[in-house]
């Protein structure tokens, strides 16, 4: 964790033997550990016992994953095994898929994973060669000056590369479709000619009212685009969190008016708000920009540095590199996917399944995802460089109350949504009894954790630069249902949320936890808040606890409203019947739901717009601003009591980043409990090779963080 003392340095020294394939294994029976190999050296014919050829080339490793798969099928029965992957590249053309029965009964367990210290990449792309200047004048009449000499050209279709992918309309409220084609340079996102390269242009007005699909720029840039076909607009088009990608119909430059392809801009198009065009040729015109012409399937290009071969990938795969349909004991470790226009890892309905130590970057959509069943891990991995959410994490029932019991431990995940950037966070998590621990989550546009569902347990992780583009915005974020409860948010280190708090763009309204409308029953405690915004919001909720955390120079500490009988009243009169819809839906006034969370069962029969319930209580807060309560609340209805505000309140050297308190702290009289500071954050360096990092906030086209 950054800035924060540990108790001892952790020294990790990860010895290649500890990777090897184990000698005369045996499994949790006393059954023996079946091992096989799979290498870029390998073939299919032969027995894959071997971790590399002999020296006659008769035997040795298989030359795909599904070899080794469809060889552990063969076996008289199920058991433990292992597949080692040797280091290399395994291109992917679809998705190598695992079933019931490619796992192992519990105990057992089936792994495919690296050898030794070895990376195997999985790569869902194309490299791309054949690259060389632009001569055609039409072309180079288009390009900028200063574009001329640098753009690069490759003809795809020369190459049996065909198939492009479509762009799509994306964003806030639109479901997840595999991303068209995308350009990826040394391992890294490049970006797709647009306009402005850095930040923002506004909506100067809306010429047939909000909804009217039309809108109207500043500036004469478009004037000079001599065929604007295809040209798409991305923009925050009438809130700050709410994003999508729009096609231009057609495109005035003389009235310097737009019109897009219905259902339009989400939320419509306001004068004001922020957007730029994309996909436009002659708007290539800065290093890393490129442009794919899909009817001459010629892809252009300025390299931000000098080509080699092989460093330019364009993604191809549709589908996940890896999915995992109903297995059980089945462990992924150590591997690398990358270049897909989909997710990375799709496990749907397994049970005991473990993704470990993998990397998963530069994809269209999604790292891993994670659907139902029971008991899955997803741990030490990293995953950046998304276009979407980091890890979707659900399982429970929540009908029943049933927990999922599963976990996303211990990643390291940053830069993603790069295209959607709404509600596409670092981690998704849904259902019942799930935890998300030890996570380390940075540089996004908006959220990191997005929570919906029952009895989770947010704990350990360490959060940081998100939010970075957004207004009304949570790090970790839930709201809109009231019979989500039972949620524990503890023991995180929340700092430097929002890009800068008051600044000229108006970003002011960032929370690092943030209960949204009438969101219930939550539990805030012993998180360390440092320059977090808004740091603990509840918007309306009722029977949420902040206790015993620590707030350092937040703008509030503590925001509670009612709005349930304030400006969002309608959500209890009948205008307006989401809320109530989601209390009848759970049927909050039975088992389980009455017998878990009782105070919910008496709902109805009160004032249920009234936040009531709420305690705050032995929290600390030092510098920035304490308490805000709106709507009428005060303390009588707002538990607040045995808080330390304004005193010293004794750290050991918040200079240095040491937020522990000393003996003599004023703290420990109120009753404050400690905050195990040394094991927040990732446990340890993964033991594997990660792949190469994403250049810092890649979800950014360039420049500041708003870009």
């Amino acid at each position: 964790m950054r800035d924060l003392p540990r108790a001892a340095a952790v020294a990790v020294v990860v010895s290649t033997l500890l990777c090897a394939p184990p000698r005369n294994a045996t499994g949790a029976h006393g059954e023996a550990v079946v091992n096989l190999y799979v290498s870029p050296a390998g073939s299919d014919s032969w027995s894959g016992r071997r971790s590399a050829p002999n020296a006659a080339r008769t035997d040795g490793p298989l030359a795909t994953l599904e070899a080794a798969r469809d060889a552990l099928r063969r076996r008289a029965r199920r058991g433990p095994a292992t597949v080692w992957v040797r280091g290399g590249v395994y291109p992917r053309d679809r998705a190598f898929e695992l079933g019931p029965e490619d796992g192992a009964p519990s105990p057992g367990r089936v792994a495919y994973r690296a050898y030794r210290d070895e990376e195997p990449r999985l790569v869902g792309g194309r490299s791309v060669k054949g690259w060389e200047p632009v001569r055609e004048a039409a072309v180079l009449d288009r390009l900028e000056p200063a574009a001329r000499g640098r753009v690069l050209r490759a003809d795809l279709r020369r190459q049996g590369i065909t198939s492009f992918g479509r762009m799509s309309r994306r964003g806030f409220g639109i479901g997840t479709t595999a991303a068209g084609l995308e350009l990826y340079f040394h391992r890294r996102p490049m970006t797709l000619a647009r306009w402005p390269n850095d930040g923002w242009l506004r909506i100067a007005g809306a010429p047939a009212g909000q909804e009217g699909g039309r809108f109207t720029y500043e500036g004469d840039r478009p004037a000079r685009w001599k065929q604007p076909a295809d040209v798409w607009v991305h923009g925050y088009w009438t809130w700050d969190w709410a994003d999508s990608y729009e096609r231009v119909r057609s495109l005035d430059p003389v009235k310097r008016e737009v019109a897009t392809e219905p259902p339009h801009g989400v939320y419509g198009y306001t004068p004001g708000k922020r957007f730029y065009f994309l996909n436009v040729l002659e708007e290539l015109d800065s290093p890393g920009e490129w442009y794919l012409d899909r009817s001459s399937g010629v892809l252009y290009f300025w390299p931000p540095e000098p080509m080699r071969p092989g460093e330019a990938v364009v993604s191809m795969l549709e589908g996940p590199l890896v999915e995992v349909r109903g297995g059980q004991g089945v462990t992924l470790r150590g591997l690398t996917l990358e270049c897909g226009r989909a997710a990375g890892i799709r496990v749907r309905d397994g049970s005991r399944c473990r993704v470990e130590d993998c990397a998963v970057l530069c994809m269209g959509t999604d790292g891993v995802v994670v659907e139902g069943g029971t008991r899955n891990v997803v741990s030490g991995c990293e995953l950046h460089a998304l276009g979407e959410t980091g890890i979707a994490l659900s399982g429970g029932d929540r009908k029943t109350l049933t927990p999922g019991h599963q976990s996303a431990v211990g990643n390291h995940i940053h830069d993603y949504a790069r295209w959607c950037r709404t509600y596409r966070p670092g981690v998704m998590l849904g259902g019942v009894g799930n935890r998300v621990a030890n996570n380390l989550i940075h540089d996004a546009p908006h959220n990191a954790i997005l929570m919906g569902g029952n009895d989770h347990v947010v704990e350990l992780n360490e959060i940081h630069h998100v939010c970075l583009q957004t207004g009304d915005a949570g790090a970790v974020y839930m709201g809109r249902d009231m019979t989500m409860r039972g949620n524990l948010i503890r023991h995180n280190y929340f700092h430097d949320i929002a890009r800068a708090i008051g600044d000229s763009n108006g970003f002011v309204d960032v929370m690092a936890v943030y209960l949204d409308d009438c969101f219930c029953g939550t539990t805030v405690y012993g998180n360390l808040f440092v320059r977090a915004g808004r740091a603990a919001m509840i918007g309306g909720g009722r029977d949420n606890t902040i206790a015993n955390n620590v707030f350092v120079n937040c703008a509030p500490a503590v925001h509670v409203d009612s709005r349930g009988i304030g400006w969002a009243k309608f959500w209890f009169d009948g205008r307006d019947p989401f809320i109530m819809n989601g209390l009848k839906a759970m049927d909050a006034a039975h088992p389980p739901y009455s017998a878990r969370y009782p105070r919910l069962a008496r709902l109805l029969q009160e004032e249920p717009g009234l936040a009531t319930g709420n305690v705050v209580v032995r929290n600390l807060c030092v510098g920035g601003k304490w308490i805000e309560l709106f709507d009428g609340l005060d303390e009588r209805i707002v538990k607040v009591e045995r808080n330390l505000v304004g005193a010293d309140p004794g750290f050991v050297s918040a200079a240095k980043g040491d937020y522990r308190l000393r003996a003599d702290s004023p703290a420990w009289k109120l009753g404050f409990q400690p905050i195990p500071f040394e094991r927040i954050g990732l446990p340890r360096p993964t033991a594997r090779r990660t792949a190469p990092s994403a250049s810092a906030r890649t979800f950014r086209v360039r420049g500041r963080p708003d870009g």
